[in-house]
Formats: structure tokens, C-alpha cells, sequence
């Protein structure tokens, strides 16, 4: 018996093994999309994708507690995140392990972190959609600064600024901008009586029903609007840069990978990570409805015309690290000016 003390010590260090070799993802890609994707995945692999996925109303927040609190004994083998300043904040908590995968050698260096604990890969853009029956292309705003302006009051619909890519934009704002112009323009927002909705879908469906002049939202939920023949026009703000702000420009928020510490099946996790950063995985993200985009430069799907890449744009030069280092003080002065 003393000889089976050891092993059995082990075996609770490392966790449970999972006896039928599945992997399980803890997603908050949205599930019409990564469902398809896990099984081609399947189907070339022969493992099964057991996800879990989040939803809508809870941003991504519940899946990255759960990870949390599991962390001494995980379910989940990999993490497939939509919030990259959550996935940074994770990794900093010890939740997972490093791991490089050869697909990934393609990307750009700033889509990986530098411990190796996740890899980026097709991003949302942060755009404004604009009503166009309501907004002439000459008078369309170009910055999302001009959102302040007295012409726009009353006319602008964004989602709860402390929840989803929202929050990850405001946070990104105040490492580009600097705390106190980023502060400086949420509160102008307010001053402008901008509406807030419940997230970035029912901020595009407000303005392609003229409820709104102009709405920011992410290009998933623009495109929606868009393909659907809805008199809406999508706008990259600051494509060009800002005179002002130099770092300012496009914000690119990608989706993320990452290899849960002590999972179950960490073979398994890594064959699903080296697959979903295949350049077909991107492709297939970009034009099957999910309207994500690529950052693997290697990918030559033909995206829609309305969806434009980094290398198309001047992208906002964000540290997502220093971002991530202002996630709490952005949520607190959020949480004070919005939630009252």
C-alpha cells in the first residue's frame, strides 16, 4: 500500500485524467459559430469538443470566474476568450500554462503573450454604425471623440459601458488616451445624454430602426445590420489617426487561446489550439457569419467589403498589458458615472 501513496499523490496534483479523451472548451465565441468549427475539428481528429459557452447577458464574466475557481482542480482544457483584457488578467492568476503552438508562427508578434500563456487570433473591430437615412455621408463622424459634439446630443447609443467589448474599449482608451482625457470623454458622453443600451446588438438594431443616428458596436453586430439591407453604413473612426491622440486609431479586439493549467487533457487542448489557429479556422470565422477578422497574415479569404483589416487602417497602438494594468481604476470611474 505505501507503494501506491505516491501515484495517488500525483494523480490529485495533476488532476483527474478524462478517461473518454474529450476536450473541453470553456468558449465565449458565440455558439453558431465555434459549434462548426469544433466539428470539422472533430471530424479530422476523431476527439469530441465538449464547450461550454456563455451568454449575451453575462459578457464573458462568469466563464473566467469559473476558471477561477477551479483553478486547483480544472474542467476545462482550453479557454477560447473574446475579451483579451480578461484572458490577460487570467493568465497573470496562474489559470494557464504556456504553450506555443507552430501554427501560430505566422502572427504578428503582439498577438502573443510573451510568457507563452495565450495566442490572439480574429478580432472584432470597435466600429460606429450610422443610420443613413438619418446621417448624410458628409456630416458622418470620423473620430469617436466627435461623439462629444453638440450635434450629436441625444443621437448616440452605446452598450453598458462596464461590461463586454465596451469595458475592454474604455479600458484601451485610458492607456491610449491618458486617464484624464479618457475620463474627459466618457463624461462628455454623458453631457450628451448618449444612450445606454443593453449591449452592442440592441445598440446596431437602434440605429437601423432610426431609433438612433449613430451606435457603437463591434462589426459583428454591424455587419448584421448591414447585410440585412437595413439603411446603415459602417464607419472605422480614427482610421486615419487623430491629430491629437497619435496613438489613437482603430481598436482590434481578438479573440484568444490558451491551454487551462492542470487540465485533464493537455494533448488534447494543444491539438485543438493548433487547429483553431489554422488559417482555415480564421477563414472560416471571417465569412461564415461570424465576421471575425483575420490576423494571420497568411489568410487570403475574400472578407466583405465593409470589414477592414489592421494592415487597411492606422490600429490603435494599444498596450493591451498597461490596459489591462487600468482594467479596475476604468471599471470604477465607469461604475460611478453609469450606474447611478
Amino acid at each position: 500500500m505505501r507503494r501506491l501513496v505516491p501515484a495517488v499523490a500525483l494523480l490529485l496534483l495533476v488532476g483527474c485524467t478524462r478517461p473518454d479523451g474529450r476536450v473541453v472548451v470553456y468558449s465565449a465565441q458565440d455558439q453558431e459559430f465555434a459549434e462548426g468549427v469544433f466539428a470539422d475539428f472533430t471530424a479530422v481528429s476523431r476527439l469530441t469538443v465538449s464547450p461550454k459557452f456563455d451568454t449575451e447577458a453575462n459578457k464573458s464574466v462568469s466563464l473566467a470566474a469559473e476558471l477561477e475557481a477551479e483553478a486547483s482542480r480544472p474542467r476545462a482544457d482550453v479557454h477560447w476568450n473574446n475579451e483579451i483584457l480578461a484572458t490577460i488578467r487570467l493568465a497573470r492568476k496562474g489559470v494557464y500554462r504556456p504553450y506555443t503552438s507552430p501554427a501560430a508562427a505566422p502572427f504578428p508578434d503582439w498577438t502573443r503573450a510573451k510568457d507563452g500563456t495565450w495566442q490572439a487570433f480574429a478580432a472584432r473591430a470597435r466600429v460606429l454604425i450610422v443610420n443613413t437615412n438619418l446621417v448624410p455621408e458628409s456630416e458622418r463622424p470620423t473620430s469617436l471623440l466627435e461623439l462629444t459634439q453638440p450635434k450629436w446630443k441625444g443621437k448616440v447609443a452605446i452598450a453598458k459601458p462596464q461590461f463586454g467589448t465596451t469595458a475592454t474599449q474604455a479600458a484601451c482608451l485610458f492607456e491610449v488616451l491618458g486617464t484624464d482625457a479618457a475620463k474627459a470623454f466618457y463624461r462628455g458622453l454623458k453631457a450628451n445624454d448618449v444612450a445606454v443600451v443593453p449591449g452592442n446588438k440592441q445598440a446596431a438594431t437602434g440605429v437601423s430602426e432610426g431609433r438612433f443616428a449613430v451606435g457603437l458596436t463591434d462589426t459583428d453586430d454591424a455587419l448584421i445590420e448591414l447585410n440585412a439591407g437595413k439603411p446603415v453604413a459602417v464607419v472605422f473612426p480614427d482610421r486615419g489617426g487623430h491629430p491629437d491622440h497619435p496613438r489613437l486609431g482603430v481598436l482590434y479586439i481578438p479573440n484568444t487561446v490558451a491551454v487551462v493549467k492542470r487540465c485533464p487533457n493537455p494533448a488534447g487542448a494543444e491539438k485543438l489550439i493548433d487547429f483553431l489557429l489554422r488559417p482555415e479556422t480564421e477563414a472560416k470565422l471571417a465569412v461564415g457569419g461570424g465576421f471575425q477578422i483575420p490576423l494571420n497574415p497568411a489568410v487570403s479569404a475574400e472578407l466583405p467589403s465593409a470589414l477592414l483589416r489592421p494592415s487597411q487602417v492606422k490600429a490603435m497602438a494599444v498596450e493591451f498589458e498597461r490596459a489591462a494594468d487600468l482594467w479596475d481604476e476604468a471599471q470604477a470611474f465607469l461604475r460611478e458615472e453609469f450606474a447611478r
